[in-house]
């Protein structure tokens, strides 16, 4: 276990268990720290059919749940036989350390591994706005575990980016999306946290998409698809593997 010295806090503004049915997104809940945490789950009838399949954790933004992330995926997921899970996160309004992760994260994904035929080699994450960002962290965390991270709208602060990029094992890949118009992650933000990752050898791809603000969900299909492009060229070339954290304030 390895000791982290500071709470990791994102906050933005706004932007017996089911069995999985084709086609359809369940909700379901696990107990973690004795509390029930939600989540939304989309397995498809093509998942596992030939070959283990890869799952997508969604993060979703500040007011959301993880349905809001499921929905717009579900229509790729269906076609690529990705199984997707969007939890909540403990309050709507953030994602935390260590209330959401990266334990929490671990646990809903080694839970669904038992249940399902999932590729542990392709597990990745995909987060919008607060979830975007907190989904750059739990890569540099546990970037043995996860095989690559896509986000839309995110970034590291310069003291998050400083304390989390020196603790990656692993120079795991990640795809930003980012609005050129975006009044909560302006481009200078997303393309210094682009410019500290790829300064200490990880593979960054910016995409900077003209006249786009903030606003998700109506562009997802696009964003969702590029994101996807990217996520499945990896696979963790072993067993992927988890270290735990003790967090101190």
């Amino acid at each position: 276990m390895r000791l982290l010295a500071t709470v990791i806090l994102l906050v933005l503004p706004l932007t017996g268990p089911a069995e999985a049915t084709s086609e359809k997104i369940l909700t379901d809940s696990l107990t973690f720290n004795g509390a029930r945490r939600n989540y939304y789950l989309f397995v498809p009838q093509k998942a596992g059919v030939t070959a283990p399949a890869p799952l997508i954790v969604l993060l979703h933004g500040s007011g959301r749940n993880g349905l809001s992330l499921v929905e717009k995926w579900k229509d790729i997921a269906s076609q690529e036989g990705i199984v997707l899970v969007g939890p909540d996160s403990a309050d709507s309004a953030q994602w935390a350390s260590p209330v959401d992760g990266p334990d929490f994260l671990h646990e809903l994904v080694e839970m669904l591994k038992s249940k399902y035929l999932i590729n542990p080699r392709r597990v990745y994450l995909f987060g919008h706005s607060a979830g975007a960002s907190f989904a750059l962290q739990m890569s540099l965390l546990e970037s043995e575990y996860f095989a690559a991270t896509a986000v839309h709208a995110g970034a590291l602060t310069q003291e998050v980016a400083s304390f989390l990029i020196q603790r990656a094992k692993r120079k795991i890949p990640i795809a930003i999306q980012v609005g050129t118009e975006d009044q909560f992650f302006p481009l200078k933000s997303v393309r210094h946290t682009r410019d500290e990752l790829t300064r200490q050898g990880f593979s960054v791809e910016l995409t900077e998409i003209p006249r786009h603000d903030h606003w998700y969900y109506d562009l997802a299909p696009k964003i969702n698809r590029s994101a996807w492009e990217f996520l499945k060229k990896t696979e963790l070339a072993e067993d992927p593997r988890y270290e735990r954290y003790r967090f101190e304030r």
